[in-house]
């Protein structure tokens, strides 16, 4: 059984930041993409930040130059560094991985809240 656990979302001001961390675990053989999604209410869940199992990097238009995705293959994390945070990147974020276990299949994390508010 594999899991993604996400943490470090939470509450912060206009202008703060906020890491997110996503662990994968269970019996995994290989990695390959790991990526960032968020869920604003009433909006459909968008792609924000992508990494490749080799370290090549892809961001949303709407969040370039303010987050940066990275990875820890030893650990099987996945990190989102959140900076400048608008009151617009309100939203649930989701870790999103695609795993082999057996097979190659796509899992989900729990999500996590960040809520930007003054």
């Amino acid at each position: 059984q594999v899991q993604l656990v996400e943490s470090g979302g939470g509450l912060v001001q206009p202008g703060g930041s906020l890491r997110l961390s996503c662990a994968a675990s269970g019996r995994i053989s290989s990695i390959g993409s790991m990526a960032w999604y968020r869920q604003a209410p009433g909006k459909e869940r968008e792609l924000v930040a992508t990494i490749t199992s080799d370290g090549k990097t892809n961001y949303a238009d709407s969040v370039k130059g303010r987050f940066s995705i990275s990875g820890d293959n030893a650990k099987n994390t996945v990190y989102l560094q959140m900076n400048s945070l608008k009151s617009e990147d309100t939203a649930v974020y989701y870790c999103n991985a695609a795993i082999r276990s057996r097979v190659w299949q796509t899992y989900w994390g729990q999500g996590t809240q960040v809520t930007v508010s003054s």
